[in-house]
């Protein structure tokens, strides 16, 4: 009797986590595109890649590489796109998994996104200047050992965002039913303004409300949860010496680090660019974000530093 309330107790827990997850599914509405600019799409494996462009073809190519989480997107440039726009030809991709891209449920590898980065850098960018942020740092790295990438510039970068790798997590969130419930929690709107306030943005004022909102939609899409799935697992992070390979490229190298970060805390940044002979660009009052949350500053400084600029 009781092994068949047991049971009874179990299919109705199930029953009511479909419920939920059915009911969280439905308010998610279609992601809008995530930059204001023209919307292109790059095929690859087998998956549309969908791409934001802005400002002239004609002006050089300046290429922006989002971070990776639980809905990262390329919105998280929205507050530089445009002036970037002005002297350059930007191009801001959804990684494969993210945003507007195509979500299959592969297990998604640090290698993918590395392959990724090279075929795409090298098919729609020519000398780009590459802006990437946080772990896809690192995959920018490897691809601008690979592809023509005249420069780089690596926010907070690091290769190491999650300790050792978990088969049964990532197992876990790739489940049907609990795993979708799981990633919901994850991915619920309290914890998106969370992880923004202790890891990204210094000013927890300064989130913006659209923003969490973006995120969250991005994150209840369809296939959502896969990559993400591996990224908090620790099968994202690539087996590399970040400040060994960054040495050995043959390009200028601009570091740009939140003074208050603590994931990737600024020590890290100072060793960084020591090891690399990277210049390093330090912006008060900021985290992980300092290019979302101090645009006007993280502009100014980096593009002192970026001879291709044509002001207009």
């Amino acid at each position: 009797m009781k092994l068949r309330n047991l049971a009874a107790a179990a299919a109705g827990g199930l029953g009511v986590t479909a419920l939920v997850n059915e009911a969280l599914a439905r308010r998610a509405d279609p992601l809008d595109p995530p930059l204001a600019g023209d919307q292109g799409t790059y095929r690859w494996r087998g998956m549309d890649i969908a791409y934001t462009e802005g400002g002239d073809p004609e002006d050089p190519d300046l290429l922006l590489l989002h971070g990776v989480n639980a809905a990262g997107t390329s919105r998280e440039f929205e507050a530089v796109f445009e002036r970037f726009a002005e002297n350059y030809h930007v191009i801001a991709p959804d990684l494969p998994g993210f945003g507007l891209s195509s979500r299959p449920p592969l297990l998604y590898s640090a290698s993918l996104y590395e392959s990724f980065l090279t075929d795409f850098a090298g098919d729609v960018t020519e000398d780009a200047v590459c802006v990437a942020s946080s772990l896809t740092a690192a995959y920018a790295v490897r691809a601008a050992a690979e592809t023509d990438i005249s420069r780089l510039v690596l926010i907070c970068p690091t290769a190491e965002s999650m300790p050792g790798r978990k088969v049964w997590l990532r197992s876990l969130l790739r489940l049907p039913g609990i795993g979708t419930a799981a990633f919901n929690g994850i991915a619920s709107e309290r914890s998106i303004r969370y992880f923004s306030a202790d890891h990204g943005y210094y000013d927890e004022s300064k989130i913006p409300e659209e923003e969490v909102d973006y995120q969250w939609q991005s994150a209840h899409q369809p296939g959502a949860r896969y990559a993400p799935a591996s990224f908090i697992s620790g099968f994202l992070d690539p087996e590399m010496d970040l400040g060994a390979e960054l040495a050995e490229l043959d390009i200028p190298v601009t570091l740009v680090w939140g003074r208050e970060a603590e994931i990737t805390p600024l020590a890290d940044g100072r060793d960084l660019a020591e090891e690399a002979d990277a210049r390093l660009v330090v912006i008060d009052y900021a985290r992980l974000l300092p290019h979302a949350e101090h645009p006007d500053q993280f502009l100014d400084a980096v593009e002192a530093e970026l001879p291709l600029a044509n002001p207009k």
